[in-house]
């Protein structure tokens, strides 16, 4: 940039922080500055200017310029004082753009000085919602980006911004609240001053950056709700979301890629777009209690459940209890993860009463949230435990390879939610007591009977003041005969368990946090491979603590669904055991 243009920009800093004047009032000011020679600065000077004007601008006239140049009338305004020796000196500096291809450069020039002055400003990030480590981020990108805004061209909006903004306006089908994301009027005059384009611009790119991240899942702090939820959230960068979507072929796609890919994910969101589909305007109704109606009988509350399943024209006799009512009962029970037999009995008035679509939605909502808490790669091979439904998957590509049922953490010593890799096992593994386990049972228990320890064949080792407590490998440990280790910051693990007939119960939460496994060696054949087949991993039980390596690391999932769509297309409904979806609901207001 030569000398004279940098000093254009000093001056269209100054001039860019005050939003005054005009870039042809500035290089009408070079030209008399030029002609006329240096002029005497007072120390400061007062000055009134009028709004600057980004239309283009007409080629200089061939007649030199009058020495008295009029400027147009101001806007109504406290007028400003500069220190003068500080802001004019560079004026005579300036040279006169002599070219359409010189104004442009000024244009452009003009545009990031305008830029960078607003991200310099506080208000400007609490404005746009936007994080204090964004500013250099943002500053980068606008800086080293080839035009100095991301999504107007020339005075004009790009097919990016329209294609940004209109995925930003469907952001509800995700489950997204499109009033989270506001969007700039993008019918502004191109006579705008530049420090507005600058200004529109940078509202834009915030409600693309917070879009992205909160399709990501940063719209709630998970560990909030409860300590034991503690996923690796990975939220983007605010320069990396400007520079794949403001410069994709398909902004809007571009964009729309921050939501969860996982199949379990799509078919939540499918199944949103099908229940506003079905019932877009589903009256709230309650239906009276009463006895269970089969096909046949007659009901005065008959009526009432037709409207509520908006099954349209009634028939002659309005009170029957009829074949298609029960029919969509039944279909509505199946919903609702009820028992799908199209009898009306109290669990489904129960269902049927209230703003049951708002509540779906809800329910949907919370559970795509929970999907934006995994990573975006869950790994070719991985692990899948669903706490409330008590069920591990092991899974390869898009095949289920492997599914068993699990045991849980108890309400008071819940099982915790995150991701980890698996990289080893342990045959015959020995059990150290956490602590907490220790304060709470073990040692009252000793303290009532000091035989207590060598009954269930543990052993106490005193160090000075502090007790470990250890049980040896054998049938009678608490972790069986295996476990599968995948360390992380709540000391959680899969593993056997000597108690097997607890696995024969529906609700199975009776662990202290960890995952007991059914069918554990079959479950360690299939992690580790042919080399290790279920039988002659079973015939290393009682030779001892032996370690498995895992050739490569294998991704574990403790998740949180209480609603799942399974193979054929049904959705099932599990119990919110700790309550962590009626949190997830209330943090997003649904």
């Amino acid at each position: 940039m030569s000398n004279g243009m940098l000093s254009l920009r000093k001056t269209a800093l100054w001039l860019g922080l005050l939003g005054t004047v005009s870039l042809m009032s500035l290089a009408a000011g070079a030209a008399e500055g030029d002609a006329g020679g240096p002029q005497p600065i007072p120390p400061s000077v007062t000055i009134d200017v009028a709004e600057p004007s980004f239309a283009d601008v007409a080629p200089p006239p061939a007649a030199p310029a009058p020495k008295d140049v009029a400027l147009p009338d101001p806007p109504p305004a406290a007028p400003v004082t500069i220190d003068a020796a500080e802001v004019i000196r560079p004026l005579p500096d300036i040279p006169l753009p002599d070219s359409a291809a010189a104004l442009a450069a000024a244009q452009k020039d003009w545009l990031r000085v305008a830029v960078e002055a607003r991200l310099s400003a506080d208000l400007t990030l609490r404005e746009l919602r936007l994080r204090q480590s964004d500013r250099e981020s943002l500053s980068a990108y606008y800086a080293k980006a080839e035009y100095p805004l991301a999504w107007i061209r020339d005075g004009a909006f790009t097919p990016a911004a329209q294609a940004a903004v209109a995925r930003i306006k469907a952001a509800d089908e995700d489950g997204l609240d499109p009033a989270d994301y506001p969007i700039p009027d993008l019918r502004l005059p191109k006579s705008a001053p530049p420090a507005q384009w600058a200004e529109t611009d940078l509202k834009l790119s915030a409600a693309v950056i917070r879009y992205a991240r909160d399709a990501r899942g940063g719209r709630i702090d998970p560990s909030r709700l409860s300590p034991l939820i503690t996923p690796k959230l990975d939220l983007p960068d605010a320069g990396d979301v400007l520079a794949r979507v403001a410069e994709a072929a398909d902004a809007g796609a571009a964009l729309e890629t921050y939501n969860p890919p996982h199949e379990g994910y799509r078919a939540l969101k499918a199944q949103l777009a099908k229940l506003r589909a079905t019932h877009p305007s589903q009256p709230s109704v309650k239906v009276p209690k009463g006895p269970t109606l089969r096909v046949g009988m007659r009901d005065d509350r008959v009526p009432l459940i037709r409207s509520r399943l908006n099954l349209g024209k009634e028939p002659e006799d309005r009170t029957v209890y009829d074949a298609r009512l029960a029919s969509a009962v039944a279909a509505f029970q199946k919903e609702q993860g009820l028992p799908g037999n199209g009898m009306l009995g109290p669990e489904t008035v129960a269902a049927l009463s209230g703003p049951s679509v708002a509540r779906m939605e809800g329910e949907l909502i919370a559970n795509m949230e929970r999907w934006r808490w995994l990573p975006s790669d869950l790994g070719e091979r991985h692990i899948m435990v669903n706490v409330p439904e008590f069920s591990l998957r092991l899974v390869d590509g898009s095949d289920v390879i492997h599914q068993t049922r699990v045991i849980v953490g108890k309400e008071q010593s819940q099982t915790p939610i995150f991701s980890e890799n698996m990289k080893y096992l342990v045959i015959n593994p020995s059990w150290t007591v956490p602590p907490s386990i220790l304060k709470k049972e073990f040692l009252p228990a000793l303290a009532n009977d000091p035989y207590y320890a060598e009954k269930k064949g543990y052993k106490v080792i005193r160090k000075g003041n502090r007790i470990t407590v250890q049980q040896p490998p054998g049938e009678r440990n608490a972790l069986g005969f295996i476990k599968f280790m995948f360390p992380n910051q709540h000391a959680v693990y899969l593993h056997d368990t000597p108690n097997r007939k607890l696995f024969g119960a529906g609700k199975r939460a009776f662990s202290h946090g960890c995952v007991r496994v059914d069918q554990p060696f079959q479950l360690a054949e299939e992690v580790l491979g042919e080399k290790w087949s279920e039988e002659k991993l079973r015939g290393l039980i009682g030779k001892g603590e032996r370690y498995l390596n895992l050739s490569r690391p294998l991704p574990v999932h403790l998740t949180y669904f209480t609603l799942a769509v399974d193979a054929k297309g049904q959705m099932k409904t599990f119990e919110d055991l700790y309550g962590f979806n009626h949190k997830v609901r209330e943090a997003l207001g649904l």
